[in-house]
């Protein structure tokens, strides 16, 4: 890797934001593009983002929204999409690329409708040849663009791409992990969000800390089931990406997904809580795709099927939790 080495993150949210800042930060050039045109001039006219007000962005992020321009300049590509517009994104960039070498993403999610891994919708589109990698782990974007210390894992298909990826990002105040558990560190970014919305659900209905505890716990307990399930590695499921960011967006009123829980579980509407949050909630999507990926690997996941009844078969909060309170007596590592 050189020293100038150039990055492009697709997405300016405020997590692709963010990461651009890191990049940034550590001396590379890194262009950001987002489809909001408005966005991307107010990024390079004030230097700042709307969704992370009150945080000047550091100096070197190129804002565009040409997505050709932005794709034919990248030296690595990072995708920072919702996951739902992340299989057009990859196809966008085989339309104007053709094959690449290698690709990383931090979407945290499964791919909507066929609940599967985002690296094989990748391996799919441009060929197993193509190295992949993926960033996650407890991060709240806010946090990131203020510089604030924050550890994260990176899982690649190639030990090389990882090296390259982690030169770029790696610094005193964001600590990179590599991994090349690609499946422990996707479903972890995946079915956290699902968790924290049964951790939120369980805090608006007032039941404090004993039972979110509980609910992190036993959640940690499904997303481990599931991930040994589809070859994940338990120490994975341990660590930065599972457990970290667990414990990080069940407790934390920064992630949207416990907040979406936490207005349902107050009794609010799902459709007001989205419009107040106003941002992407990933654990929505991923709830039914969690569900969907589970009965195929015909792995138990009580928590998460209660959180799908919730969102699609009209489930009232309170008969969630009682489905999972009545449910038959057993030794904890049998439940």
């Amino acid at each position: 890797m050189s020293a100038g080495e150039s990055i492009t993150v697709l997405g300016a949210g405020s997590w692709g934001t963010a990461l651009a800042s890191v990049v940034a930060r550590s001396g590379h050039p890194v262009t950001l593009w987002g489809r909001n045109s408005g966005d991307m001039a107010a990024i390079a006219r004030t230097g700042s983002h709307r969704l992370l007000p009150g945080i000047a962005l550091p100096e070197g992020i190129r804002a565009v929204s040409d997505f050709d321009e932005a794709v034919r300049s990248a030296g690595v590509i990072l995708i920072v999409v919702p996951s739902h517009a992340f299989p057009g994104v990859v196809e966008n960039i085989r339309r104007v690329c053709g094959a690449v070498s290698g690709l990383a993403w931090a979407t945290k999610g499964l791919e909507r409708g066929k609940a599967r891994l985002l690296h094989e919708c990748v391996q799919e589109i441009h060929g197993r040849e193509t190295a992949v990698a993926v960033l996650s782990g407890p991060s709240f974007a806010r946090e990131v663009a203020q510089g604030m210390p924050t550890a994260i894992t990176l899982a690649s298909s190639s030990e090389k791409f990882a090296a390259r990826l982690s030169g770029l990002l790696h610094g005193p105040r964001f600590r990179v992990y590599t991994s090349d558990d690609m499946i422990g560190v996707q479903l972890g970014g995946a079915v956290k969000n699902v968790l924290a919305i049964a951790a939120g659900v369980s805090d608006g209905l007032g039941f404090g800390a004993n039972a979110r505890t509980a609910l992190i716990t036993r959640g940690l307990t499904e997303m481990m089931r599931l991930g040994l399930a589809l070859g994940g590695r338990r120490e994975t499921l341990a660590g930065l990406a599972g457990l970290g960011d667990l414990v990080l967006t069940c407790t934390d009123n920064q992630s949207r997904n416990r907040r979406f829980g936490l207005g349902v579980g107050q009794g609010q509407s799902r459709e007001a809580v989205i419009r107040d949050i106003g941002q992407e909630i990933e654990g929505i999507a991923a709830a039914r795709d969690v569900r969907e990926l589970a009965r195929r690997a015909g792995v138990e996941m009580p928590i998460s099927e209660q959180v799908y009844r919730l969102l699609y078969e009209g489930l009232s909060p309170e008969e969630a939790v009682n489905n999972l309170l009545f449910r038959e007596q057993k030794a904890e590592a049998l439940a």
